[in-house]
């Protein structure tokens, strides 16, 4: 008996092997970018969606004068469907339909200070259509003798994949708001050092002026005659 266990999982395992590349999993596609946006500048990208699909975009400003930007999202018809104005971060989602969505940053309203700019992209049921997963239990044959089932092992599988993507997700955009946060620190720390060494020019001049004044007015300036 114990023979034909050991069988069993042997004959299970190569099962299982040769399933796993044409189980279809159901995922979710990631992209990030980070891009520098020069001032007075417009960028527009553009994404390929299918319908009944997912897209979702974050997008933040990491460094630049006030951390802000203009950003739009456009249906592939040209309809506006997301509208922003100077602002330093978001999130939208939308249900798609068949066509290319262009997402735009504006930085027009800034004459000087370039931006720099992250943003990523979350497609959702991006399958091709007309492909059907194919049915990995008509393979399968004496699975019940077993206390396990193929079905909860990729159950299993599958969760474990999405909240690696989820973690993976969350690990990306902390890094993108430690990128700003350490942006922000270093402007701080220049403005400190500049208005710190204008405030000691300052000190020093003033210092000089008021040893000048008080030496003048011990200064003796009437003259002797002979």
């Amino acid at each position: 008996m114990d023979v034909v266990r050991v069988l069993l999982c042997l004959f299970l395992v190569l099962v299982s092997e040769r399933l796993l590349p044409v189980i279809a999993f159901s995922q979710s596609l990631d992209s990030d970018f980070t891009f520098t946006l020069p001032a007075g500048r417009k960028e527009c990208f553009f994404q390929t969606m299918r319908k009944d699909a997912s897209l979702e975009i974050e997008y933040q400003v990491l460094d630049g004068a006030g951390l802000d930007v203009d950003f739009s999202l456009y249906s592939p018809t040209g309809h506006v469907i997301y509208s922003e104005h100077r602002k330093s971060d978001g999130v939208h989602t939308v249900e798609t339909e068949d066509g290319d969505y262009m997402f735009c940053f504006d930085n027009s309203f800034s004459a000087m200070s370039e931006k720099i700019i992250f943003f990523e992209l979350i497609l959702d049921n991006m399958d091709q259509e007309g492909e059907e997963p194919e049915d990995w239990k008509e393979y399968v044959h004496g699975t019940d003798i077993l206390d396990m089932k193929l079905e909860d092992i990729m159950d299993t599988i599958n969760s474990v994949k999405a909240r690696l993507g989820k973690s993976l997700q969350i690990q990306t955009l902390l890094r993108a708001f430690e990128a700003r946060d350490r942006n922000i620190q270093e402007s701080n720390y220049d403005r400190v050092n500049m208005w710190s060494m204008t405030n000691l020019v300052v000190m020093v001049l003033v210092t000089g002026v008021q040893v000048y004044l008080i030496r003048s007015l011990f200064d003796d300036k009437r003259r002797t005659r002979t």
